[in-house]
């Protein structure tokens, strides 16, 4: 079977659905891979890595992806006027579409995947199970997201983040609050306390207490009863209802008044993010002070936070919302995500390199968006109608 591995062209996007090392493993597996020119280029791999690890190398995404019978993507495939390229037009039937779909954001594609005929898989729905761990792309691309919001945010922060004691005097180490605590949010903790900052994090869970102190940070908690029933069964947090979040709120105000860096990173899966700071709580804060927005792209945590953008409040904080974190660590980010996607082909493939699409396998169900022409995940589906009365006699 034919793979192949195109060049993203979507703005902002750095990173590339395959390694020279998954390049080597895939090869191994009994499959050809054809590598478009330049694929790797925005995460530091050559053609020649490519090339040396067994892929043949192709002048046009057209050729690539014409002859695939698995097409490995990171971001969702152009489709009519996304682009100058619609690379949809150019897979034929029959093939299998893998990458980060993003089918509830943008449920309309699944209708022309199913209408190319072709088997999609979106990543993002991997169940967090213990069998699929090695695939889970989320987290993969979260942990890099919350590493590199901490250097950014360092970056920008107009003091240094640990104690230092001086001949000329000691610097305070600078406070961290991290607003989420998930997969990028411990590794914001990780990351802020590895450069020496004192750390608070906050979390609507119960079960994120015990992980944020084993990192060494402070759990701002705000009602333990009701962050109990706050984790999905899937492991993610669950939107909470007004009451908490003014509750949250004041519980975080407080903290931000002596607070000099935030990042948050709250994020609800097929819903926008959740106001976490407003302008009011970020007008208290103390000139200099800088904020990371992670859920930007998804409406934002913060009041104010522009996709794409830096921007300075009147009162001198700095507002970070950049786009595709995890693309700004492109070479490590390409790493994990090709990995990932090695993972999941292992489910795909047969032993002699065929594919083999087992509709029974939890994780395939969960991914699989469209087979033969149809819509099969039943979240694109329409909810079934009511049943009408029965009329007694």
């Amino acid at each position: 079977m034919n793979v192949a591995v195109v060049k993203e062209r979507r703005a902002h996007e750095r990173r590339v659905a395959a390694s020279p090392d998954t390049v080597k493993r895939m090869a191994a597996m009994g499959l050809d891979i054809a590598a478009e020119t330049g694929a790797g280029e925005g995460a530091g791999f050559s053609d020649a890595a490519f090339a040396a690890a067994g892929a043949s190398i192709v002048p046009y995404a057209e050729v690539a992806l014409g002859d695939a019978d698995i097409v490995l993507k990171v971001q969702r495939p152009l489709i009519g006027a996304d682009g100058a390229l619609d690379e949809m037009r150019s897979v034929k039937r029959g093939a299998a579409l893998i990458g980060m779909l993003q089918p509830l954001q943008n449920p309309g594609d699944a209708e022309a995947y199913a209408g190319a005929g072709i088997s999609a898989f979106a990543m993002e729905l991997v169940p967090r199970i213990t069998r699929a761990q090695a695939m889970d792309v989320l987290s993969s691309q979260a942990n890099l997201a919350g590493y590199k919001a901490v250097i950014d945010a360092a970056d920008v922060f107009g003091r240094a983040f640990p104690m230092m004691m001086t001949a000329a005097g000691t610097i305070k180490a600078a406070r961290v609050l991290v607003m989420g605590a998930g997969v990028a949010g411990l590794q914001a903790i990780a990351t802020a306390r590895r450069l020496g900052a004192i750390v608070s994090a906050t979390d609507v869970r119960a079960a994120a207490k015990e992980q944020v102190e084993s990192l060494g940070a402070t759990f701002l908690s705000v009602d333990e009863e009701a962050a109990r029933s706050a984790e999905t069964a899937g492991g993610y947090a669950r939107e909470m209802d007004a009451d908490y979040r003014r509750r949250q709120r004041e519980k975080v105000a407080e903290a931000l008044k002596r607070t000099d860096v935030v990042i948050c990173t709250a994020l609800i899966p097929g819903r926008p993010a959740p106001v976490l700071l407003t302008q009011a709580m970020v007008a208290e804060m103390m000139p200099g002070s800088v904020i990371v927005d992670l859920a930007v792209e998804a409406g934002g945590n913060v009041e104010g936070s522009r996709p794409g953008e830096t921007v300075t409040t009147a009162n001198g904080v700095t507002v970070i919302g950049h786009l595709n974190m995890p693309s700004r660590i492109a070479a490590d980010a390409s790493q994990l995500y090709a990995r990932n996607l090695l993972s999941f082909l292992a489910l795909i493939v047969d032993k002699e390199g065929r594919l083999a699409i087992d509709p029974s396998d939890e994780i395939i169900k969960a991914t699989l968006l469209t087979r033969d022409g149809a819509i099969v995940n039943p979240a694109l589906l329409p909810a079934p109608a009511a049943a009408a009365p029965v009329a007694s006699n």
